[in-house]
């Protein structure tokens, strides 16, 4: 008996049910999806990432700060990612609407930033934290990004206005002042823009206990 067309057939089948499974039935659950709109207050979430901040994040893939940070929450029971604080509700479909290509990461030598623009808001907590990483965080393995900064003298008119608040061993001397260049400015932009606490119908907040 000849089994060639019975083989051929059970492969196709296989390929055609693989193909269904992992491409067709995700493309039609979550190729239209679209950002959430509160009925309540008629905000939209999410938002197109602004200028600036679109920017910063070239800046972050150029970085490759994704391969140390994560941009995903996971739910309770796989893992302990809200008890850390780093988002307030599992991370879903709707929030990467408008990241592409979405840099979900791959490891956590540290924290996830999902929330990162909640958690952390103050620029100059960020600016002195990519300067020098043991500013904010002593022991931090996390390397100093001091090349998106200027050191340049002080001038007549005084320190500028972005000039980093530096003491001690990471004051950069009389006279002279550290000011993020451009690169600096969009990468903290684009890290204050990451926020997460919008409640969708697919992820919402944990109830107060």
């Amino acid at each position: 008996m000849n089994y060639g067309p019975l083989l051929f057939l059970g492969i196709l089948f296989t390929l055609a049910g693989s193909w269904f499974g992992l491409v067709l039935m995700p493309n039609r659950q979550l190729g239209d999806l679209q950002p959430h709109v509160n009925t309540n207050t008629a905000a939209i979430y999410p938002q197109p990432i602004p200028g600036e901040a679109a920017q910063g994040r070239e800046v972050y893939r150029s970085l490759g700060c994704n391969y140390c940070h994560t941009q995903q929450v996971r739910p309770d029971g796989f893992g302990s990612d809200i008890q850390r604080g780093w988002g307030k509700r599992r991370s879903v479909a709707r929030d990467y609407i408008y990241q592409k290509p979405v840099m979900l990461g791959s490891s956590r030598t540290g924290p996830d930033l999902t929330n990162i623009g909640e958690r952390q808001p103050s620029y100059d907590w960020h600016f002195t934290h990519l300067y020098n990483p043991q500013t904010t965080s002593k022991g931090s393995i996390m390397p100093s990004y001091a090349y998106l900064f200027d050191v340049r003298k002080i001038g007549y008119g005084g320190a500028s206005t972005n000039a980093l608040k530096l003491s001690g061993d990471f004051s950069p001397g009389p006279g002279f002042e550290v000011v993020p260049k451009p690169e600096a400015v969009q990468l903290v932009e684009y890290l204050r823009s990451l926020k997460s606490s919008v409640e969708l119908p697919e992820a919402p907040l944990p109830k107060a206990e």
